[in-house]
């Protein structure tokens, strides 16, 4: 059985200890899920099991000839190259030998009667022969038709930020390795791409290890979680959904048996206190005992991100949108659209990249003009608007003066003040990072500080745009409960299923040319009713399409010339498939002689193109027999 085992990794970055003495294995078959909020070190361990990044100590062993692929969550790429050629750009032996084949077609376009050139081409086709990878080539396009891809020779650095990581999740997949690494899969893929990728993923072979934040997907996908807790590892069998119930047993009996623990002590220490008057060895025993209570550690207090920021009072007019219209570079991503978005308001927003959702929200912060008509914001709107990337951050200032700049103090919802520093706190960073420069925080803990100082602002009305993106599913469970009590409205891009449902109670639906559907239900029963939609289309397609075929001409024999044709057509046809073995034969053996080699590929061809015509004509006349019948 291929398996890989991961002993006693530890990993610290300055002062910060991410983790220390993690050890698991993975098994075949395995599709491990990693959970942990921001900072704990999910990425730096995919990092280090694929070789990307070395521990301070541990040791990462597997079996022989055992096979790691990685997707990053900003995967490197070179720009100059193709698509294609950047699918093919492994070191494997058949990643070597596809690049290779598609490199002398290239050449074979450009110069078709270079000798050469053919018998490079010839050799490479032998090989690919023997290594069965014509298969592997095939795949390889059709990885990137079903991810959105089509042009496989563009240019990889003209493509867009969500294409690019498209082509390096094909490159990925194609090489079809032991443990596929995969950290944040779903980031910038629209709903069908992440149901096919989900579908894909089922149907793998080999191992899986992942980091995502969409709960479906690693519920749908994942048979194994493994958390990342205070530097510990946990590990959980089974998916998503089961995870969330073993754990709160896990938590249960932490604390049952941290209670016990705290009873003994109490007792052990009125003991100490009385004094004993003889030191007996029983009495030593005692002593001894509350020694080591007293040394022991309980279990670490359980870390939840607390949002309890209260909003400014929002009075009945919200923002209201008359004749909307916005384009871009002549194509049209806001057409004549009109709503009025009322208090209390919970709205998602979906559609294809580049459809025009973030530039609605640019709109109603008026980071952005319509080209025609006009959006009217209430006079008590107050807007915190969060975007798909940070705003610009000196790396330099330290955490506390970030927040500070947002707030001194701000109130809660149950009318309490609280201090930055206490909010600091409340969102996971402990008292003594508060003066950390903000260049020495990870990409999650940087959005998670972000999004502290956007709710500190006191909003009510909420612009989010992707905020699963790079938020880990605990701060995304709070956030959502804190959502759920917000007296405001909540406006967000996103194309997270989960926390759609949790979120929206009505959706903005951009269907291109500037369209824009108001759609009332949640994220899944808009699926829901798209799935039944398409089904009826299709089925009334069908039914149009029978209604256009031919009427069936009435059975009829065969003739006589038919007739002896019919007698003899299989013994001819399988005299061509003998010729063709033949042929195949002489190919394999022919060595060096490529003037032969040419003679026969053309006789190859040749025969093949009468067989496919007898297999055509067999295929006509045995329908006719059939009729008869």
């Amino acid at each position: 059985m291929k398996m890989l085992t991961v002993e006693n990794l530890t990993k610290s970055y300055g002062e910060k200890a991410l983790f220390t003495d993690l050890s698991f294995s993975i098994l075949e078959g395995q599709r491990v899920g990693v959970i942990g909020i921001n900072g704990t070190g999910k990425s730096t361990m995919l990092k280090i099991i694929a070789g990307v990044e070395q521990a301070d100590s541990g040791e990462i062993s597997h079996t022989r000839g055992y096979t790691i692929s990685y997707l990053s969550q900003q995967p490197e790429f070179d720009e100059n190259l193709t698509v294609l050629e950047q699918v093919f750009y492994g070191d494997t032996p058949l990643i070597r030998l596809l690049r290779e084949y598609e490199t002398a077609l290239l050449e074979l376009e450009q110069y078709p009667s270079d000798t050469k050139v053919q018998e490079r081409l010839f050799a490479l086709q032998q090989q690919m022969d023997a290594m069965n990878a014509w298969d592997a080539n095939a795949n390889a396009k059709a990885l990137l038709t079903k991810l959105g891809i089509h042009n496989f020779t563009e240019k990889v650095g003209n493509l867009s930020g969500g294409q690019k990581k498209r082509v390096m999740m094909a490159q990925s997949l194609i090489q079809t390795p032991d443990l596929l690494i995969l950290d944040e899969p779903t980031n910038h893929l629209d709903h069908e791409t992440v149901e096919w990728l989900e579908e894909y993923l089922a149907r793998y072979t080999g191992s899986l290890l992942l980091v995502t934040h969409d709960r479906y997907f690693l519920d749908r996908v994942t048979n194994r979680i493994v958390e990342i807790d205070n530097g510990k590892l946990y590990s959980y069998e089974g998916n998503y959904g089961a995870f969330l119930e073993a754990k709160a047993i896990r938590e249960e009996q932490e604390m049952a048996t941290e209670a016990k623990r705290q009873n003994l002590f109490r007792r052990e220490l009125a003991w100490i206190r009385r004094g004993a008057k003889a030191r007996t060895t029983k009495q030593k025993a005692r002593i001894q005992r509350f020694e080591e209570l007293s040394n022991q550690e309980g279990p670490a207090a359980k870390q939840n991100v607390d949002i309890s920021i209260g909003g400014s009072r929002l009075g009945k007019k919200v923002v209201e949108l008359k004749e909307v219209t916005k384009q871009f570079e002549n194509k049209t991503v806001l057409d004549h659209f009109s709503y009025i978005v009322k208090p209390g308001d919970r709205i998602g927003i979906i559609g294809p990249n580049g459809s025009g959702k973030s530039s609605l929200l640019n709109m109603l912060t008026g980071k952005l003009t319509p080209d025609s008509g006009e959006i009217e914001v209430g006079q008590t709107v107050k807007i915190a608007y969060y975007t798909q990337e940070n705003e610009e951050m000196n790396l330099n200032q330290r955490m506390i003066e970030y927040i500070k700049e947002a707030a001194e103090v701000i109130h809660t919802t149950d009318g309490k003040l609280i201090s930055a520093s206490q909010m600091l706190e409340r969102f996971l960073f402990p008292p003594q990072t508060h003066g950390t420069p903000l260049g020495k925080l990870s990409g999650g803990e940087r959005r998670r500080l972000y999004l502290l100082r956007i709710l500190m602002g006191e909003p009510n009305v909420l612009l989010l745009d992707e905020p699963t993106n790079d938020l880990d599913t605990q701060t995304l469970t709070v956030l959502e409960d804190y959502l759920e009590d917000f007296p405001g409205v909540v406006i967000t891009v996103s194309h997270d299923r989960y926390f759609l449902d949790k979120t929206a109670e009505e959706l903005f639906v951009f269907e291109g040319n500037g369209k824009v559907r108001v759609f009332f239900g949640s994220y899944s029963e808009y699926l829901e009713e798209k799935k039944q939609t398409e089904a009826m289309l299709k089925a009334e397609a069908v039914k149009v399409q029978k209604a256009q075929e031919p009427v069936k001409p009435k059975k009829r024999k065969l003739t006589y010339q038919e007739q002896r044709e019919w007698e003899t057509i299989e013994d001819e046809i399988a005299a061509l498939e003998e010729k063709l073995e033949e042929l195949t034969a002489e190919l394999n053996g022919i060595g060096s002689d490529f003037t032969r080699a040419q003679e026969i590929m053309q006789e190859q061809q040749q025969t093949e193109e009468a067989l496919e015509h007898k297999m055509e004509r067999w295929s006509e006349l045995s329908e006719i027999v059939e009729s008869m019948k």
